[in-house]
């Protein structure tokens, strides 16, 4: 790490609950950063708690001063995995939960940090960005209050829109995209790949992920298709219109395999059809990467898809829960992004630029450079 005296303030992190895994990696890899320049290597963890009533009513509780901090508040408002009691029953954290927890925690701080910083990988409300009819713009509302609350950035993934941001433009808002991390993987667990034109492509389960598929089949060096939803708007299934059918926009599939490239999997079964569609038009295997594996509704579709041969492998983050059966299926693979946020926080606590950590362009062509020559 940096010296102190080139730091905005004493760095310290809060791992909130269903992130403290998360959180103890960076942990580790801040104080080895630390030793390797000359410091004690500390920990930079902030001792913390969010007590809860038998009624459910809670506060937040920050166990030793923060005056000064640069602190930096990691939040899976995802977790499902973890719970509370409430009237003698366990009842499963939610994203409302886990975000009014996120608060409570800022208002302890009582004002004193140096700065507030959180990063919130899945972005709350992400999905509820834009307006359609008489709705609420949640993601909008949440941003704004957290910037009222003495917020100054806001690090995310993958933001569903990225125009979201609109919302706070006098404040600090990143959005991270996961992409060298996922290709690494890719490399990494699929020796036999042929990384080029006439044995592989890049595909969008749909047009409002071209943006991010674009800049995969750039420095892939790939072709691109997409996949687009044709939706009955005149009905509301579980909160969207149903999906009539998927139509193919691009090249010929035949021998080909196919990275198919999302933000987030929810139920999935969008994901599954766009799938078969590829196999039906003679793509050889395909691999998924989504930046977010939700699941909502289960894991057996994707077992049943792996089991005909349709489905290669799934790739997801580890930026959002990842229950013990989702690990231990054989078509997973978890793409583990502690040490790309730990380079992030220990960049930014300096007061230095990310650009370099943003657009990984030039470590994605050293790895594509090395897999090549290492198949040849």
């Amino acid at each position: 790490m940096y010296s102190e005296t080139t730091q905005i303030g004493r760095l310290g992190l809060i791992g909130m609950r269903g992130s403290e895994q998360m959180a103890a990696k960076i942990d580790d890899y801040l104080c080895t950063w630390d030793i390797e320049n000359g410091g004690d290597g500390r920990s930079v963890l902030v001792q913390y708690d969010c007590p809860r009533f038998a009624s459910g009513e809670a506060k937040g509780l920050i166990r030793q001063s923060v005056r000064g901090y640069d602190l930096y508040i990691l939040a899976d408002v995802f977790n499902y995995g973890v719970t509370y009691r409430m009237y003698g029953r366990d009842v499963p954290m939610g994203p409302d939960n886990h975000y009014q927890d996120l608060k409570r925690i800022i208002a302890a701080t009582n004002g004193k940090t140096r700065r507030i910083n959180v990063i919130m990988p899945l972005l709350y409300e992400g999905r509820q960005d834009r307006r359609f009819a008489r709705e609420s713009l949640d993601c909008a509302l949440a941003l704004k209050e957290l910037t009222a609350m003495g917020v100054d950035n806001i690090i995310t993934f993958d933001a569903h829109d990225v125009r979201v941001q609109n919302a706070i433009p006098l404040s600090g808002f990143e959005n991270i995209q996961p992409s060298y991390q996922m290709i690494r993987a890719l490399v990494n667990s699929n020796k036999d790949l042929i990384i080029d034109n006439d044995h592989m492509m890049v595909v969008s389960p749909d047009e409002g992920g071209m943006t991010r598929c674009i800049y995969y089949a750039t420095v892939m060096g790939l072709e691109l298709g997409m996949c687009y939803k044709r939706r009955d708007y005149a009905k509301l299934v579980n909160g969207r219109s149903p999906i009539v059918s998927h139509e193919f926009l691009g090249g010929q599939l035949d021998g080909r395999d196919i990275i198919l490239v999302d933000d987030i999997i929810a139920s999935g079964e969008s994901m599954l059809t766009v799938v078969e569609d590829l196999k039906r038009r003679g793509a050889a295997r395909v691999f998924v990467f989504a930046t977010f594996g939700q699941f909502c509704t289960g894991l057996e579709a994707y077992d049943r898809a792996y089991a005909e041969g349709l489905l290669e492998r799934v790739y997801t983050t580890n930026l959002i829960y990842q229950p013990p059966e989702l690990l231990g299926r054989p078509w997973y693979y978890s793409v583990d992004m502690s040490k790309y946020i730990a380079y992030i926080i220990n960049t930014v606590n300096v007061d230095q630029s990310i650009s370099h950590l943003l657009d990984p362009s030039v470590k994605i062509e050293k790895l594509l450079r090395a897999a090549k020559k290492s198949g040849q």
